[in-house]
């Protein structure tokens, strides 16, 4: 049986994103699994997107897509806050909201 999202990295039907999905498919649980520790780990100040990544000290693009899956899976939930981003813009403060009992 095929997981699917947010179990498995999305796509939007495109050729290349569902071959940028393929290929990140086997780590992503590992690195679902680093983003929800880093902003589990950063309590109730939480982190946005940028601040995953300098924490995890990865690119935002692979931090990115892992935020999303944990917000759909209700591992982690918009605060509220905002802060800026490395381009000046507001950015969502994550913050967990459960603990990591699934494989991701």
């Amino acid at each position: 049986m095929t997981s699917m999202y947010p179990d498995a990295p999305g796509h939007r039907g495109v050729d290349t994103s569902i071959a940028a999905a393929e290929m990140v498919a086997g780590i992503a649980g590992p690195l679902r699994r680093m983003v929800y520790k880093t902003v589990h780990e950063a309590g109730g100040c939480g982190l946005t997107t940028d601040e995953i990544a300098a924490a995890l000290r990865m690119p935002r693009y692979s931090v990115q897509p892992r935020t999303t899956e944990l917000k759909h899976d209700r591992r982690i939930r918009d605060s509220g806050q905002r802060r800026p981003n490395v381009s000046g813009c507001l950015a969502i403060v994550w913050v967990a909201v459960a603990t990591m009992e699934k494989s991701a």
